[in-house]
């Protein structure tokens, strides 16, 4: 996930540049394709014990909730923060959330079993999932933002400039089990954590006249935190969750990533909308990252120390 994250601008920007801004839209095809044929000729077949239906009310309710917060978020920065149109997102947002609990609770066979943030640590992961990638997320679209609008580079050498965010996370993604072995998984998270929001502070000091190679060396904290703490979450993750929930867990985390992942494009999106302030939005997105993953960090070690004291 990290890996892809990371190397998503750069093929991105190399997309739009040579074919044109609809194949990003395209290139999900064929991935998706080779998705489903490895799962079909590779993955192994799974006894089901029951027959599970769809819970489509479950579905809807949790797609209505996401798409009007989101709408209400991006929206926000061009209408303004009290149009009613956008207050009518916020309260759309909050009353289908409430609908989407009151169904889960209910139903016979919910899309998301709520007996499952019982468990503090799957609880906290999940949380953490969702804040990473708000920050990561949201920072990754300013920055491409940044990168254009201000100092002028094509989506292609925008594209570049995150290279050395893939050249971080790749060995940050191969030392990560052996650094959570020795000093644990909650540790390692955290580390990640705070590594990566060191490299949002030191960032606050680029301004429309800073050089790239000034920027690199942030660019390789922020990913190499990422890379050092989502291989010890998941496994932190889908360890608290019972055996027979394992797939669901896993279905949490990435949808819990996914809506941080909406949710920051849309927050600091909204943030630098304005041009005439956009370094002002980039610099307190920023802030909010480094808050962010600090908050992400907090919640592992109270789940670790909760969980010691027992």
């Amino acid at each position: 996930a990290s890996l892809a994250l990371t190397a998503g601008p750069f093929v991105g920007g190399a997309l739009i540049t040579l074919v044109g801004w609809r194949a990003i839209f395209l290139v999900n095809l064929p991935i998706g394709l080779a998705g489903l044929w490895l799962a079909w000729r590779f993955a192994d077949e799974t006894t089901r014990h029951q027959q599970h239906r769809l819970d489509l009310p479950g579905q809807i309710a949790a797609i209505a909730a996401l798409g009007t917060l989101a709408g209400a978020l991006i929206e926000g920065g061009a209408l303004g923060w009290d149009s009613p149109f956008v207050i009518a997102g916020f309260a759309l947002a909050a009353v289908f959330s409430v609908l989407f609990v009151w169904r889960e609770a209910r139903a016979a066979q919910p899309m998301l079993p709520l007996s499952l943030f019982s468990h503090r640590m799957f609880a906290l992961t999940s949380m953490v999932g969702l804040l990473v990638n708000v920050a990561f997320y949201g920072l990754i679209f300013v920055l491409s933002l940044y990168f254009q609008q201000v100092n002028g580079l094509s989506a292609f050498a925008t594209g570049l400039a995150f290279v050395p965010m893939l050249g971080a996370v790749l060995p940050a993604n191969l030392i990560a089990p052996h650094v959570a072995e020795r000093i644990g998984a909650s540790s390692a998270i955290a580390l990640g954590a705070a590594l990566s929001a060191a490299g949002c502070l030191a960032m606050l000091l680029i301004g429309p006249g800073t050089t790239y190679t000034a920027i690199c060396l942030q660019l390789v904290a922020i990913s190499g935190g990422l890379g050092l703490l989502v291989p010890p979450l998941t496994s932190t993750l889908l360890g608290s969750a019972e055996p027979q929930h394992a797939g669901i867990a896993a279905g949490v985390l990435n949808a819990t990533r996914q809506t941080g992942s909406v949710l920051g494009v849309a927050l600091f999106g909204s943030m630098v909308g304005r041009s005439a302030a956009f370094m002002a939005g980039l610099h307190a997105a920023l802030v909010i990252s480094a808050g962010v993953l600090l908050a992400a960090a907090a919640l592992v070690w109270i789940g670790a120390s909760s969980q010691t004291r027992r």
